[in-house]
């Protein structure tokens, strides 16, 4: 399932946020907060908590959750970034990603090394350290673009090299974060970024504290496998985690990934950061969203 396809029935509109139900969502009856930092998405939780996303917040933090992100942040109206920004706060929980760049799924960007294109970029990453100050987020999710199958792929990571040292002088006074994704070949054909090795060496080389990898545990599952291998190999330049079962992309327990042992590892390590459940549920109602937080208390507990 393609990225700009995944949220879109997540996405609401501009005025939905205007009367805010807090019903059930604002219960005082809260739930143990899971170990690791989970971070739903608006949408995952929206027949159990309504179309509204700041109830649907609240829903979160009621059920124990202590993270949230949304890949759709930059495309919100700023009152409504600004009051999703309010939830968060007073609910304690912290903002993950949103997708930092408009993304050219059908042509290679960064890749090229075209002036013109590279500018496009860095102007959306300086609107998104505005957004990210706005919504109190520190990372944000950056995706290199299709390979240009006319260069070289030394020429190529060096093109995306150059870019990514203009973006994060924009970002380094400001401590925020890119996260690099790499994309797997079956949902994305033609990504350049696919691996967790390549990401790894783009962020040697780029070699700033503002420039680093976000494991998606779905992708790379498809991609490569060898999760805990590379994750360890990888660990000073990971960020931030992913996470969706394959086959399907639903939560943990739907699909062949041991996630129980993959998150006690994380837990083990003393992994503070957040894990992005960037997948859809694989039943569908308030049963199938039931479903999902029983699904985490199940892969949560070690």
């Amino acid at each position: 399932m393609h990225r700009r396809t995944f949220f879109k029935n997540s996405t609401l509109t501009a005025g939905a946020f205007l009367a805010p139900n807090f019903g059930q969502a604002g219960s005082l009856r809260y739930a143990q907060p899971f170990q690791l930092n989970y971070a739903p998405h608006i949408g995952m939780f929206a027949h159990s908590a309504g179309e509204d996303p700041i109830a649907q917040i609240h829903y979160m933090a009621d059920q124990g959750f202590r993270a949230f992100e949304d890949n759709e942040m930059r495309n919100r109206p700023v009152e409504l970034q600004e009051a999703m920004a309010k939830a968060l706060k007073v609910r304690s929980m912290q903002m993950g990603v949103f997708v930092a760049h408009r993304i050219d799924w059908e042509k290679p960007s960064l890749t090229t090394g075209d002036e013109a294109v590279r500018e496009t970029f860095l102007q959306d990453i300086r609107e998104s350290t505005g957004i990210a100050k706005r919504v109190g987020a520190k990372w944000m999710t950056v995706v290199p673009g299709l390979a240009d199958i006319q260069q070289d792929e030394g020429y190529q990571a060096a093109n995306v090299v150059e870019a990514l040292r203009q973006a994060v002088a924009i970002l380094e006074p400001h401590s925020l974060v890119m996260v690099l994704e790499p994309l797997n070949f079956r949902d994305h054909p033609g990504q350049f970024l696919t691996k967790a090795a390549q990401a790894y060496q783009i962020c040697r080389a780029v070699d700033s504290p503002a420039c680093k990898i976000l494991f998606d545990v779905y992708h790379l599952q498809i991609q490569e496998g060898n999760l805990l291998p590379n994750i360890e190999r990888c660990w000073d330049e990971i960020a931030y985690f992913q996470v969706g079962d394959n086959p399907g992309r639903k939560e943990p327990t739907s699909g062949e990934i041991n996630y129980k042992n993959l998150f006690h590892y994380l837990y083990e390590q003393g992994y503070t950061g957040i894990v992005g459940m960037e997948h859809g549920n694989a039943a569908s109602g308030a049963a199938g969203e039931q479903a999902v937080i029983e699904a985490y208390r199940e892969v949560d507990s070690f």
